[in-house]
Formats: C-alpha cells, sequence, structure tokens
C-alpha cells in the first residue's frame, strides 16, 4: 500500500503536491462523540498526518446509533482511545493521538495547532477552545446539533462570546442530522488543510421547516 494509492481520487482532485502537504497538518478534534465520530472517519481518511482526539468519556449503548466510529463491543471504552484505533486500522499514513483527559488539562499542555476542532456538547468549553485559539492565533470549528437543527462557523477574527454561554442539553437528536453537521465542519477543515478558499466568520445554520425543506442560512459574526 502506498499513499499514492489509497488516496487516489484526492490526488485525481488537487494532485500530488497538495496531498503530500496534508501529511505535515496536525488538528485536534475535541470531543469524541457524535461530531467527533463523523470528524474523525472523515479527516481520519483524508491524509492529514497528524490528529489529536480529546475525550475522557467512555462508549454508553445510548450513543452508539449516532457516534459513528463505535459499536456494541466499545460500550465502557474510552471514545477518544477507541476513534484513535480505529483510524489506524482504516489508514496506515495517519497519526492518531488519543488524551483521555477534560479540555482544562488538555489546554495547559501547550500543543499546537493547524486547525482545532470543535465536536463538544457545552458552550462553557467552546468558549474555552475559542480563548486558546485566540491566544495562540490559531482557526477553529465551532458546531452544534439539535432535534433536526444544526450550525457551523469557521472562527477566525469573530467573537464566539456573542453565544449565551450556558451549558444547554438538547432534548433528543436525530442520528442524520450529526451526520449532515460534522460532514459540513469536515469538508471545511479539509479546504481549509488544502489550501483552498473558505469563508471565514460566517455562521451558517441548517434546519428543515415545517414542510420539510432544507433551509441553509447564513449570519456574519461580529469581530472580536
Amino acid at each position: 500500500m502506498t499513499p499514492e494509492a489509497y488516496f487516489n481520487r484526492q490526488i485525481q482532485l488537487w494532485g500530488e503536491a497538495t496531498q503530500k502537504a496534508l501529511q505535515q497538518k496536525k488538528i485536534a478534534i475535541i470531543g469524541a462523540g457524535g461530531l467527533g465520530s463523523t470528524l474523525a472517519m472523515a479527516l481520519g481518511t483524508s491524509g492529514i498526518g497528524e490528529i489529536h482526539l480529546v475525550d475522557f468519556d467512555t462508549v454508553s449503548n445510548h450513543n452508539i446509533h449516532r457516534q459513528i466510529a463505535f459499536t456494541l463491543e466499545d460500550e465502557g471504552e474510552n471514545k477518544a482511545r477507541c476513534i484513535a484505533k480505529l483510524l489506524e486500522r482504516k489508514n496506515p499514513f495517519v497519526k492518531a493521538v488519543a488524551f483521555d483527559m477534560p479540555f482544562d488539562d488538555f489546554k495547559g499542555m501547550g500543543n499546537t495547532y493547524d486547525l482545532i476542532l470543535d465536536a463538544t456538547d457545552n458552550l462553557p468549553v467552546r468558549g474555552e477552545i475559542d480563548k486558546v485559539a485566540k491566544a495562540t492565533d490559531t482557526p477553529w470549528i465551532y458546531a452544534s446539533v439539535e432535534e433536526f437543527n444544526g450550525q457551523v462557523c469557521f472562527f477566525q477574527k469573530a467573537d464566539f462570546q456573542v453565544f449565551n454561554i450556558s451549558d444547554h442539553k438538547p432534548g433528543g437528536i436525530a442520528a442524520p442530522i450529526v451526520m449532515h453537521i460534522g460532514s459540513l465542519q469536515a469538508n471545511l477543515a479539509l479546504r481549509y488543510l488544502a489550501g483552498l478558499p473558505v469563508v471565514a466568520d460566517k455562521l451558517y445554520y441548517l434546519y428543515f421547516n415545517d414542510e420539510g425543506e432544507l433551509i441553509t442560512q447564513k449570519f456574519g459574526m461580529p469581530k472580536a
């Protein structure tokens, strides 16, 4: 197995030079649940050289329907460790590192990244991600899901503090919307890491209206 064979379809898309450049990139995915599973599956096989996964939680049976990296055999195991093992089984050209710890502990390690991806489920932690990203001049991508709705934003200069920092827990989540939003987040990440244009500091809000039509709204975010 060679990288040229494994990443053949992407090389057709943007050439060998871009694909090789991805091998030098390092990203962090904060959270290894529904969004984190989708991000890891999408980006872990795209040629990014090093992926760090941060989550102290363990797999529960009620997670598995929407957290696509896990099976029933993973119940009770640390989520980040499970995904790291899976990625290295799927892709021989990625280094996947699991951090079994809260973000507060992880942020003190001083690691640097090309991009940080939010896959958490609470706003206070996202607020801390934004602070770390701003302090290190690192872009990050926010995402959240609830019911049949979701939102994504590539943060670079915008102020995340416009969100109400509260620990809101959604009443329920449809499994496909998690993968839908995670895929949008992953596409923005991959385009950025590959050197393709992305629109920063614009919030994309996707939802199904009462007639079942998928609506996408866009909102400019205020600068920090």
